[in-house]
């Protein structure tokens, strides 16, 4: 599937289940949507309250740390054009894909009533770093099963429709952190972007300049250290 060649602005709301996931996982893509003049909302599940070690950082607890990955995640949306992030603050590291999570995920499609939806794919079990985390696949999961056939059907979840959240269906699923990509983004214009809003992430970087080097490392096979080409995968489905 080819670059998609939206001719009016579009809403795109991007659920994920960390802060610094957006960024990471596609936020290259993201900046280069900003830039086009596209809405984007982030809405994170989880605050992250548990990446860190309590061995090397005794001092850190996690309600101290949700507070800090809060700021860091408005610092790093600002970077990319995103709006201010909103999060759901479950427990990090505990997401399931039920059927509570998944009337919250309905309400906030149905709240926000996006074009786009962004999300990652939950069949990853693994990553570039070894074991993909459980919350990025529950996130992705609950995520889909809202979608389909939750959100747009007004016969599922009948207490958020007597709240005022009437069906939507977004137009576009994009699942990031995929072995089974569809679709490619060229996003070499927005990789420094990209990658400044990671460094907003002060918290979970331990080491700046070998985090540069990696994320450099990721060009594409085809192209040099003195003219690297950047690509963020996706499997996108469309509804219509």
């Amino acid at each position: 599937m080819t670059e998609p060649t939206w001719t009016e602005s579009k809403k795109i709301l991007v659920i994920l289940a960390h802060p610094d996931d957006p960024e990471f996982f596609c936020g290259g893509t993201l900046a280069k949507w900003a830039r086009e003049g596209h809405s984007i909302q982030y809405l994170l599940l989880t605050c992250g309250d548990k990446g860190f070690n309590p061995t090397t950082h005794p001092e850190m607890t996690p309600e101290k740390l949700c507070g800090i990955r809060h700021i860091e995640q408005a610092e790093a949306a600002k970077v990319i054009g995103a709006q201010a992030p909103l999060f759901m603050d479950l427990p990090d590291g505990y997401l399931i894909p039920d059927l509570n999570l998944r009337r919250d995920v309905v309400r906030e499609i149905r709240r926000h009533k996006p074009d786009i939806l962004v999300t990652c794919d939950p069949q990853n079990l693994f990553a570039l770093y070894g074991i993909n985390h459980p919350d990025h696949r529950a996130c992705g999961q609950v995520v889909i099963d809202a979608v389909f056939p939750a959100a747009g059907n007004p016969a599922y979840f009948p207490d958020l429709l007597a709240q005022g959240f009437e069906p939507h269906m977004p137009k576009e699923v994009w699942c990031s952190l995929t072995n089974q990509p569809n679709t490619t983004i060229d996003v070499t214009n927005t990789w420094e972007i990209k990658l400044q809003g990671i460094l907003k992430h002060k918290s979970q970087v331990q080491d700046v300049d070998k985090l540069i080097e990696r994320m450099k490392s990721r060009r594409t096979e085809d192209s040099t250290d003195e003219n690297p080409r950047y690509e963020e995968k996706f499997r996108v489905v469309k509804y219509v």
